[in-house]
């Protein structure tokens, strides 16, 4: 009998671990709802909306800034707005670690324009986080400049912590390949589909000499430039990025249509016109290239699968009630 009871226990503690293992890793994300705020602040998403429409008009910037910071966001530590925090005297955050010193101001800015805007009604006040205001800037800016536009899913609490160490290992490098790129979007819970769907949002912005230098003047010995760029785009490159040159001069990730968020960047893999390492190689590695090939002739096929990939980084690390709350301030903890 005793035998019986003991192995009854075994039992029942082995289906716990299941069920927790098996519940565990959506339990972030189970909190996470279309609509989350219509009992509180019904508006919120015109609001947002239209705050980040009046600083698009004032800067295309807001857009690869804005997107740029909710994928750094997401990465480190999860979608909770940790990258938003100033540091101060005695901690140093996130959003100074040498990976995020390029994240662009107009990218803060919008979000804290947005969430001035949401604080002035008084039914919204401290009522929506700053994770779900970036969620939904990010989204507004894909749709402001010609993408696509999506529900986002709202319920995100804002961190409470944002460190400085905690940015190491965690952003993918312009000299990644694919197996690095893989490594590290999985580790998000996002397949190698997912990864070329978010490097498509390269269809906008733009980035600094300094991040791809290597790649047109000393890529290896035999090779001072790199044998996957296209020639004349190399030479085009090498005009615009002297040796002896600022390293923060702004070069357009997309050198055919930088200001619409289309799947053009596609089509420049296709002509070695990746402007970094870990563009290009989603082309020139065989395991990738024919989704790359797929979505340069199908625009909608590479829109569809961005909407899911983004549906599915902005699930990570939400924050819950035990480890998040609404920052009053999103560059100040409470």
């Amino acid at each position: 009998m005793g035998g019986r009871f003991a192995n009854l226990l075994r039992l029942v503690w082995s289906l716990s671990l299941i069920i927790t293992f098996f519940s565990f890793p959506h339990s972030t994300s189970a909190q996470l709802r279309q609509n989350f705020y219509a009992n509180v602040c019904p508006n919120v998403e015109t609001i947002v909306r239209n705050a980040v429409n009046l600083k698009f008009q004032q800067t295309f910037v807001t857009v690869p800034a804005t997107l740029r910071l909710f994928f750094h966001d997401c990465f480190v530590q999860g979608c909770d707005a940790s990258v938003i925090i100033a540091s101060t005297g005695t901690n140093k955050a996130e959003k100074d670690h040498p990976d995020n010193l390029s994240l662009a101001g107009d990218g803060f800015d919008t979000v804290i324009k947005a969430k001035a805007a949401v604080d002035a009604i008084p039914s919204c006040k401290n009522k929506v986080s700053c994770a779900d205001i970036l969620a939904m800037a990010t989204r507004d800016v894909v749709a402001l400049s010609g993408g696509p536009s999506y529900a986002v899913e709202l319920g995100r609490l804002d961190g409470l912590i944002s460190t400085e160490a905690s940015v190491n290992g965690k952003l993918p490098q312009p000299g990644f390949d694919l197996n690095q790129l893989n490594a590290l979007f999985a580790a998000n819970g996002l397949s190698q589909t997912d990864m070329i769907a978010l490097s498509g949002a390269h269809t906008v912005g733009f980035s600094h000499c300094g991040k791809f230098a290597n790649r047109i003047y000393n890529f290896s010995n035999r090779n001072p430039v790199d044998p996957t760029i296209n020639a004349a785009y190399a030479t085009q490159l090498q005009s615009m990025c002297p040796r002896v040159v600022n390293p923060l001069i702004a070069i357009n990730m997309d050198p055919i249509t930088p200001r619409i968020f289309d799947n053009v960047y596609f089509q420049n893999l296709q002509q070695g016109k990746g402007l970094f390492t870990s563009d290009q190689v989603l082309f020139t590695d065989p395991r990738s290239r024919p989704t790359v090939n797929s979505w340069a002739g199908s625009s909608s096929a590479f829109q569809n699968a961005f909407v899911q990939a983004m549906t599915k980084l902005g699930r990570v690390g939400v924050k819950t009630r035990s480890n998040g709350n609404i920052r009053r301030d999103c560059a100040v903890f409470n």
